[in-house]
């Protein structure tokens, strides 16, 4: 835009106004720096838009002025008067967010005004950029009466007249206003009780699903997934050892209504696999103990069917269980299907939420365990990280380069081994778990600290005690976790002479590997942690006695 344009723009007819506008939107659409417009001009031309939508304009020159301001504010930088006050304030009335203070009293409430649905979506796109790229306008619109007017008009959802696109924003302004300005958290919460206001409405959402006998629209899927993201900022910093009878009610509530979403049908499987992202991660923020609420008493007449044989355990309903188990699976399909896709950002959550819910609670774990490390058979012929298996493939990230996956899938295979190094060695092999018996000071055997029931038999199963006397040349190698031939050892029909002499020589490999910082031997300290040794003759010092293994135990 020159000068003589900007001044038509200010001056001109609606009509005029319009038309330049509508060029310039077109020709902008896909911009989203306009370094070839100055500081001034922009500033200008911002200044126009707002006396324009001060005035009463036709609404479809409403939203050219406000599509403009849309692009304008796409720019992190030179904003200007796009985030003052009086900007926002015009954006908050198009939007149907208007603030206002009673005369002569220190309250003050919202206005919930819906004019032209176009009209309030654009203003609300408008409010969405300006946040996102501006600390002032996060400021301002966390006191400025913005949150109190969503949370109102979140009351208003059941309204069928009520368009889904301002359903939409409104939780997506929230959910930027909840990550960026951590003092709305609180307000959101206990304040203004938009806590439990957007746990009915995905609850009714949910239930209007049914009601269809149909899954999730598109429509519904979005909506749902902004405000499990809004759900998952009020709760993130929440200490779940300290909450009141109330607000442990609220997370009880919160965690039965995530099970109705875990068990919900959609209509495309890349939005089911979006939802269902967002339910695990707010999961993980729930209490310890709410993940009861995850599991549904089966009656009498459904534990009888066949198509339930899968899904029942301990007379529980385990279908929530059974979905995120699979959704596990899923991902790790994906992860080595799209080597492009992050294996941390695609299982860290999954794997952490898993380990959350069977650390919590026994019937989950028990269940989880049944289905990731049933009885050993002929698996056992083969190394635990080859086939397809969760037990498999669970065993190979134990040795991913992926610190954080490494971690949690050790650490989820220890939880449902009830923390027994016996057994986790069993059904993993000693090399793949050496690095999580190391960090925990396990490496000489033992327990862990979790407390687990006590109630266990020996998991040695028929099969496997059968495999194991049936073939007397082989045996379980604890380090590979696999029968193998036993083979004959290398120093027999050596002399003493010779033996010191192959000894020496792989003293001294090993100390030549060592002074080249390839390799950085250690011995076991007391507290079962590997320590450095500074000469590799150290190792032959002071050798711990390894206790002989226990015999393995089981669940029932």
């Amino acid at each position: 835009m020159d000068a003589s344009t900007i001044n038509l723009l200010r001056n001109g007819s609606e009509s005029e106004v319009e038309e330049i506008l509508r060029k310039f939107n077109e020709q902008n659409a896909k911009t989203f720096t306009f370094s070839d417009l100055s500081d001034d001009l922009k500033e200008k031309i911002a200044e126009s838009l707002l006396k324009h939508m001060t005035q009463k304009l036709s609404p479809r020159a409403q939203c050219l002025c406000l599509q403009t301001i849309r692009l304008f504010s796409r720019e992190k930088t030179r904003l200007g008067s796009l985030v003052s006050d009086d900007t926002l304030a015009v954006l908050m009335r198009l939007a149907g967010l208007e603030h206002y203070s009673r005369q002569g009293e220190e309250e003050s409430g919202i206005t919930i005004q819906l004019g032209d649905s176009e009209v309030t979506i654009e203003a609300q796109k408008c409010l969405c950029n300006l946040i996102f790229n501006s600390a002032q306008a996060q400021a301002a619109c966390s006191k400025n009466g913005c949150v109190e007017g969503i949370v109102q008009r979140l009351k208003t959802y059941k309204d069928p007249d009520l368009q889904f696109d301002i359903k939409f924003f409104d939780m997506r302004l929230l959910f930027l206003l909840t990550a960026l300005c951590a003092d709305t958290r609180p307000k959101i919460r206990f304040e203004l009780h938009g806590f439990t206001y957007m746990i009915e409405v995905i609850d009714l959402i949910v239930r209007e699903a049914e009601s269809r006998s149909e899954g999730l629209t598109d429509q519904e899927v979005d909506l749902c997934s902004e405000i499990l993201k809004i759900l998952f900022n009020l709760t993130v910093t929440v200490d779940r050892n300290n909450l009141d009878e109330e607000e442990d009610a609220h997370m009880m509530r919160l965690v039965c209504v995530l099970r109705d979403l875990l068990l919900c049908t959609t209509a495309s499987k890349d939005k089911r696999e979006g939802i269902l992202s967002h339910t695990v991660n707010l999961l993980i923020n729930m209490p310890r103990d709410c993940y009861e609420e995850l599991l549904a008493p089966m009656s009498e007449g459904e534990m009888g069917g066949f198509e339930n044989k899968e899904v029942e355990y301990d007379g529980k309903n385990m279908e929530a269980i059974v979905i995120l188990l699979n959704f596990l699976h899923d991902r790790m399909d994906r992860v080595w299907d799209e080597p492009t896709k992050s294996l941390k950002e695609s299982l860290t959550p999954i794997l952490h939420c898993l380990c959350e819910t069977c650390r919590a609670n026994r019937s989950i774990r028990k269940f989880c365990r049944a289905k990731v490390l049933p009885p050993l058979k002929d698996e056992v012929k083969h190394l635990p990280e080859e086939g397809n298996t969760l037990r498999n493939r669970l065993c190979k990230l134990l040795t991913s380069p992926i610190l954080e996956v490494k971690e949690l899938a050790a650490d989820f295979l220890f939880v449902l081994c009830k923390e027994s190094v016996q057994r986790m060695v069993k059904y993993t092999g000693y090399g793949n778990c050496a690095g999580l018996l190391a960090n925990r000071g396990l490496l000489l055997g033992g327990q862990g600290q979790g407390d687990y029931s006590s109630d266990s038999e020996d998991s040695d199963t028929e099969d496997y005690s059968n495999l194991a006397e049936n073939t007397p040349c082989f045996r379980v190698n604890p380090v590979t976790g696999r029968f193998e031939e036993d083979k004959a050892k290398p120093w027999e029909g050596m002399t003493d002479e010779q033996k010191e002499y192959e000894a020496m020589k792989l003293v001294n490999a090993m100390d030549k590997l060592n002074r080249a910082g390839i390799i950085q031997p250690s011995t076991l300290g007391e507290d079962g942690r590997p320590v450095p040794v500074s000469h590799i003759l150290e190792l032959m010092e002071n050798q711990p006695n390894i206790p002989a293994n226990q015999s393995d135990e089981e669940d029932e």
